[in-house]
């Protein structure tokens, strides 16, 4: 085995490179697993152009698949040579977070190793997944086998974008009839309308303006798509739900006018599910928060991670209850990581997700 692996990595904000670096060394507890496919997250876009801070000279990615190539001494259930993928949130499993039962937050605010973004560390605190090698912590807490049959296609979506959009749903505790909106459908928000399906939501309306990811919406379990440059969504969403509003609204671009349509298309004590990442700070209008006596809900979530949710995403794929293949539209090899970084960024050619082979 080599001593150095290609990477993606940080150099400033809006460069990005393919360099060397050494093969991660692992501890009693992880695991180092051989990357065979990764993907380009529109958080890594935001580190690009400096609106998310990270060290330089790390390697970016938090959506791992591969292959296990060595496990620590003390790791037990997992055999070298097994296929596996783990969540972009990889929780310890026994911080005060993961035992309280939001895996998602290990690690925040908890003495010297404070983290403003809970249990996201590949790609955010350690080295990522978008190279040919990955050390994974806490391992038998994160690895996940993937099932017999399943491709690497299958399951790439399953350590974040699909966890985070179904999750969207989760939080907004979408019920059986209930009627949903879905702010912007780009790779989350298309998975959160797939949730909103499954969860049992009787009318979902998504709001895109894009040919290509409309007809995705649809795909997905839209019942109408609401193009945004054409129409104005509050007003088409009331007009939809009779002027009731929804009782859920996921909001899954992460700016203020998608945060502020969202609330405006609330029914009363109706709940706003954000999924977006905000680089500025958001103002709440005081007629749209019912000057805070709607009896609103507002939740956030950051995408649930760990083996058990690892596992039932990759039952769902297994099952033909949700296929995300359809989401990835472009592939590269990871010496391309640069050429794929800069179609993603800037979303040309109908891009949706890219797949990164090493």
């Amino acid at each position: 085995m080599q001593d150095h692996m290609k990477a993606a990595i940080f150099i400033e904000p809006g460069r990005i490179i393919l360099g060397e670096k050494p093969i991660p060394v692992i501890g009693t507890l992880d695991a180092l697993i051989r990357i065979t496919m990764t993907t380009i997250c529109g958080t890594d876009v935001h580190i690009l152009k400096g609106e998310y801070p990270v060290s330089r000279g790390l390697t970016l990615g938090h959506e791992p698949v591969g292959v296990i190539e060595k496990l620590g001494s003390a790791v037990e259930g997992f055999t070298v040579g097994q296929r596996v993928i783990t969540g972009a949130i990889t929780p310890s499993g026994t911080s005060y977070a993961s035992l309280a039962g939001c895996h998602s937050q290990c690690g925040r605010m908890e003495g010297s190793g404070w983290r403003a973004t809970g249990g996201w560390q590949f790609g955010n605190t350690i080295d990522g997944a978008q190279a040919e090698y990955l050390r994974v912590p806490d391992a038998m807490a994160n690895l996940t086998p993937v099932p017999d049959g399943l491709t690497d296609e299958q399951v790439l979506m399953c350590p974040d974008i699909l966890s985070t959009g179904f999750a969207g749903a989760e939080s907004g505790r979408v019920s059986i009839g209930d009627m949903v909106a879905v702010f912007a459908q780009g790779p989350i928000g298309l998975c959160a309308t797939a949730g909103a399906r499954l969860m049992g939501a009787s009318l979902i309306i998504a709001v895109e303006s894009l040919p290509d990811r409309m007809a995705m919406a649809r795909k997905m379990g839209a019942d109408h798509v609401i193009d945004f440059a054409r129409q104005d969504p509050v007003a088409e969403i009331r007009r939809l739900t009779n002027g009731r509003g929804v009782d859920v609204a996921i909001e899954a671009l992460g700016q203020q006018a998608t945060f502020e349509a969202a609330l405006r298309v609330l029914r009363p004590g109706g709940t706003l599910s954000s999924l977006g990442v905000y680089s500025e700070d958001l103002t709440i209008p005081i007629d749209a928060f019912a000057a805070g006596l709607g009896d609103n809900h507002i939740a956030t979530t950051l995408c649930p991670g760990g083996k058990e949710r690892m596992r039932r995403l990759m039952g769902m794929v297994a099952s033909g209850r949700i296929d995300t293949t359809s989401l990835i539209t472009h592939h590269f090899a990871l010496d391309d990581i640069e050429s794929a970084y800069d179609l993603f960024a800037h979303q040309r050619d109908g891009v949706v997700k890219v797949a990164i082979r090493p």
